[in-house]
C-alpha cells in the first residue's frame, strides 16, 4: 500500500491549492467584470440608465451583490470541471463493470498475479484499492503464522484502509460546492431584499410615484434573485451527480472486497 499512501497526498495537496487559487481568483475576475464589461460606458445611455436591449448594463444595476454572486457562478463552473476530471480519472482506463468481471475471472482460476496486473492496466481509484488488496491477498496467503480468521481480518482491513485513503481525494472540494448552493440563495435574497429597499425609498422620498426609480430597485432585485438561483441551482445539480458517481465508485470498491474475501476464504483450510 506504500505507492497508494503516496499518491493520496499529493492528489489532496493538489485539491487543496487548487481551492486556494480558485476562489480569490473569481472573485478578482468578478469584480473586473463587474467594474468593466457590465460597467462600461457604452452600456448606458446620457442619464446613466441600461440603454434598451443591452442586458450587460441591465446586469450591472442589479448593483454591489452582482460580483458576489458572480464569483459564486465562476466557483461552482471551475469546481464542477475539476471534480468531473478528477473523479472521471478515478474510474480508470475502461469500464468498471467490465474490470470486475475481469478480476472475478482471474480469482476464480487463482492468477492473482493476472488480476494486479488487470488493476495496474485499469488505474484509477477502483485499481489501486484492488491491486493494494490483492497484493495483501498473496502477503496473508503465504504467512502460515496466521490462522484462517486472522487472515480474513487482515484482508478486510486492507480493504477499509485502502477505500478510507482514496475516498478523501474524491470528496475533495464537494463540501464548497454544497456551501455554495446554500449561501448562494441567501444572498440573491439579500440582493433582493436590498433592490425592494431601494425601490420603495425612491417612492417615499419622492412623495409621488416615480416609474423609474421603482423599475430600477425592481430590477435589481430580480437580477440578484436569477444570478443566485443560477449558481444554486447548478451547484445542487453537481453535487448530486459527483456524490452519484462516488457512490458508485464504492460499490464496486465493496463487490470487489466481497470476491476476494470470498476467494480467499474458500482457498483456505
Amino acid at each position: 500500500m506504500e505507492n497508494l499512501n503516496q499518491n493520496i497526498p499529493q492528489k489532496s495537496n493538489f485539491a487543496s491549492m487548487f481551492a486556494n487559487i480558485v476562489i480569490p481568483a473569481a472573485i478578482v475576475i468578478s469584480v473586473l467584470v463587474y467594474i468593466f464589461v457590465f460597467g462600461d460606458a457604452s452600456n448606458f445611455n446620457e442619464k446613466g440608465e441600461p440603454i434598451p436591449g443591452n442586458y450587460l448594463g441591465l446586469v450591472h444595476k442589479g448593483g454591489p451583490v452582482v460580483p458576489i454572486l458572480l464569483s459564486f457562478f465562476l466557483m461552482v463552473l471551475t469546481f464542477s470541471i475539476e471534480r468531473f476530471i478528477t473523479i472521471q480519472m478515478a474510474y480508470g482506463s475502461g469500464s468498471l463493470n467490465q474490470f470486475v468481471r475481469n478480476v472475478k475471472s482471474r480469482l476464480s482460476a487463482n492468477d492473482i498475479q493476472g488480476a494486479i496486473e488487470v488493476c495496474e492496466a485499469q488505474k484509477g481509484s477502483v485499481g489501486n484499492v484492488t491491486v493494494s488488496v490483492l497484493k495483501r491477498y498473496q502477503e496473508v496467503a503465504a504467512d502460515s503464522s496466521l490462522s484462517k480468521e486472522k487472515k480474513m481480518e487482515e484482508l478486510q482491513k486492507e480493504v477499509e484502509d485502502s477505500t478510507a485513503l482514496e475516498m478523501p481525494h474524491l470528496e475533495k472540494n464537494l463540501n464548497i460546492l454544497a456551501t455554495l448552493a446554500s449561501v448562494g440563495t441567501l444572498v440573491a435574497l439579500l440582493g433582493t431584499v436590498l433592490g425592494m429597499i431601494r425601490a420603495f425609498a425612491a417612492l417615499a422620498s419622492s412623495g409621488t410615484p416615480n416609474a423609474e426609480a421603482l423599475a430600477s430597485g425592481i430590477s435589481e432585485a430580480l437580477i440578484n434573485t436569477a444570478l443566485g438561483i443560477a449558481a444554486s441551482s447548478i451547484a445542487i445539480i453537481m453535487y448530486n451527480f459527483f456524490t452519484s458517481r462516488i457512490d458508485n465508485l464504492t460499490h464496486h470498491i465493496d463487490e470487489i472486497g466481497y470476491t476476494i474475501n470470498h476467494t480467499f476464504s474458500a482457498r483456505q483450510k
